[in-house]
Order: C-alpha cells, then sequence, then structure tokens
C-alpha cells in the first residue's frame, strides 16, 4: 500500500458474525490468533464486531484516499471450516492427522475498484512508474521528427512506455494536451536538440524544461519508477 501512495490505513479485526459456522472454541482460537500477528506487528486496530465472514473472523484493511475517505480493499480470512468440509489433512509434528486452516489473503480487494481508487487518490496524475505513458515526445519541426523517433525507440528499448505526438499543431497545443493527459514527462525536441542529440526535458506540473544527453534521461527515468517516486 505504501507503495502505491496509501501510507493511511485503518486496521480492523472483523469479528463472528450472527450467522455462522463452526464451534466456539474455534472461532475464538482463530480470533485470537489474528489479534495476536496484528499485535506482533504492532498494528493499531480496532474490533468490528460481527463483520467477520460466516466461516471465520478476518483482519479488514481499508485505505484512506487524498479526501480521508475509507476503502475496504485487503483483506486476510481465517478459514477454518471448508479443508474440513473437503476432507484435507496433514500430518501434524506429532505425527496424526490434522486439518489444515486455511488463509484466504487478498492484496488489492476487488481489481476494478482498486483502480477507482487509485485515480481519485491522485486525480489522475499517476506516479510514473504506473502512468500508462510515462514520456511524451513532442517534435517542434518535421526536421527533429527523425530525431525524435531515434529518442522513442530507445527509451522503448529500455521498457518505458513513450507516447509520440507528430501532429501537425503548435507546440502550445501539444505541451497543453501533454499536461492536461497527466503525462510525467514530456520531452520537446527541436533543430537544437536533434543536433547536439540532447533532449528538452519537462516535468508535469513545471512550466520550464532542462536539456540534458538522453543517457541521463534515461537513468533519472529508471531511477525514480524504480523508487516509485510521486
Amino acid at each position: 500500500m505504501a507503495d502505491f501512495g496509501f501510507l493511511d490505513l485503518a486496521v480492523e479485526l472483523s469479528t463472528r458474525p450472527e450467522k455462522s459456522i463452526g464451534t466456539d472454541e474455534d472461532w475464538q482460537r482463530a480470533t485470537s490468533a489474528l489479534e495476536q500477528s496484528l499485535k506482533e506487528k504492532n498494528l493499531n486496530y480496532e474490533v468490528n464486531p460481527q463483520e467477520g465472514a460466516f466461516y471465520g473472523p478476518k483482519i479488514d484493511i481499508k485505505i484512506k484516499d487524498a479526501l480521508k475517505r475509507k476503502w475496504q480493499c485487503a483483506t486476510i480470512q481465517c478459514d477454518f471450516v471448508l479443508a474440513q468440509r473437503f476432507g484435507l489433512k496433514f500430518i501434524n509434528s506429532q505425527g496424526s492427522e490434522e486439518p489444515p486452516v486455511l488463509i484466504h489473503r487478498v492484496i488489492l480487494g476487488s481489481l476494478e475498484r482498486f483502480m477507482g481508487v487509485l485515480l481519485e487518490h491522485y486525480a489522475g496524475a499517476l506516479p510514473l512508474w504506473l502512468a500508462p505513458i510515462q514520456v511524451n515526445i513532442i517534435p517542434i519541426k518535421t526536421a527533429a521528427g527523425e530525431w525524435a523517433a531515434q529518442v522513442a525507440l530507445v527509451l522503448k528499448e529500455q521498457s518505458i512506455r513513450v507516447g509520440l505526438d507528430s501532429r501537425n499543431l503548435t507546440l502550445d497545443k501539444k505541451i497543453r494536451e501533454s499536461e492536461m493527459g497527466k503525462i510525467p514527462y514530456s520531452v520537446i525536441l527541436g533543430e537544437r536538440e536533434a543536433k547536439a542529440q540532447t533532449v528538452a526535458v519537462r516535468k508535469r506540473g513545471e512550466g520550464k524544461s532542462m536539456t540534458m544527453p538522453l543517457e541521463d534521461f534515461v537513468d533519472r527515468i529508471k531511477e525514480e519508477s524504480r523508487n516509485k517516486v510521486a
């Protein structure tokens, strides 16, 4: 969750609901085990009475978006019934048969819901490592078209997601559309950059560009992606 930028989490221990299966002893043992795991991880949590699954208690992890709204995503559920129903057994340390306990671990929850929360959290301006298009290449004139194609090829070979805007539009319009598309980086290429084999880099939200060798820009993108810089 921290990698995705969700640093404010609400952790809940959801206990036995009114309609459930299993013995009181199993429920107590499973609930105590989950609670102990939270304590060992030093996680602050609240008890969410009667909100467990019908087959066992669970840990619910709710993320908070930029507006502090809570969303249920990750969950860790203890299931001591399903294995018994399927007649599953294992040999324990005492050499006797015992039914296993299943742990249902859901990292993101519903993928569609998680993506929706993610987009709202960043207002569409996804960090570099998540952005569908990481770099938008904007050639100023046709004279820079060949260099723009080379730059695009180099970036793609480095597994960098690239867009190439070769439309016959003004530079201001291309830059504006790139900003509105919330693309992390725009690379403006003119005759000067083509001759020097450099790139003029403009970061999303910043009004000025910075010229650098292509190799340095590739290193910058890879480092930011690796460190998940927002």
